[in-house]
């Protein structure tokens, strides 16, 4: 376990977006469509991006997702953003899905990754864009420890589906 994994999972960031998994976005066997969590964690972090950017961003990059349970039709979909690395034009976001599963009541990571946004300006070229890092507040430890794994590459963290759950904050 790496430091900055925990034993009684939280989400970490801002909450950005809720929603709740209808029965349109299902494959044939009933579970949700990745693609579709996909654009939703893009639509959450495009909204956090463009106001840390203060304007238009642009989605560039997605870094190493991996789903680690699998989103019941009517459970309550969670996005947490939490910005890791603020840079002249490009913002690196942590984008967090939480699910809140009608039956059981069980608050469950669902999936995480790391999206890179651009500002861009009207004619959709890159923009000088956000002020640099160091005009950001300081960050926590546990934001230095995961923007020292994402510098080296490192997949973000892999839960397992069993022992995950954890009652709502």
């Amino acid at each position: 376990m790496n430091d900055y994994e925990q034993e009684d999972p939280i989400p970490q960031g801002d909450l950005a977006l809720q929603i709740t998994a209808l029965p349109r976005e299902t494959n044939g066997f009933g579970d949700i469509y990745g693609g579709w969590l996909v654009a939703q964690m893009d639509l959450a972090g495009t909204a956090m991006a463009s106001r840390v950017a203060g304007g238009r961003v642009a989605t560039v990059s997605i870094d190493r997702m991996a789903f680690m349970v699998p989103v019941a039709v009517g459970a309550q979909l969670s996005f947490y953003t939490q910005t890791l690395e603020v840079g002249r034009s490009s913002i690196r976001m942590l984008v967090e899905v939480w699910s809140d599963d009608p039956v059981s009541s069980e608050w469950r990571k669902v999936t995480e990754a790391v999206f890179v946004f651009v500002a861009i300006d009207a004619a959709a070229a890159p923009a000088g864009g956000p002020a640099p890092l160091s005009a950001c507040p300081p960050p926590r430890e546990l934001e230095r420890q995961r923007w020292r794994a994402a510098d080296r590459g490192q997949a973000p963290r892999r839960l397992r589906a069993r022992g995950m759950a954890a009652k709502m904050p």
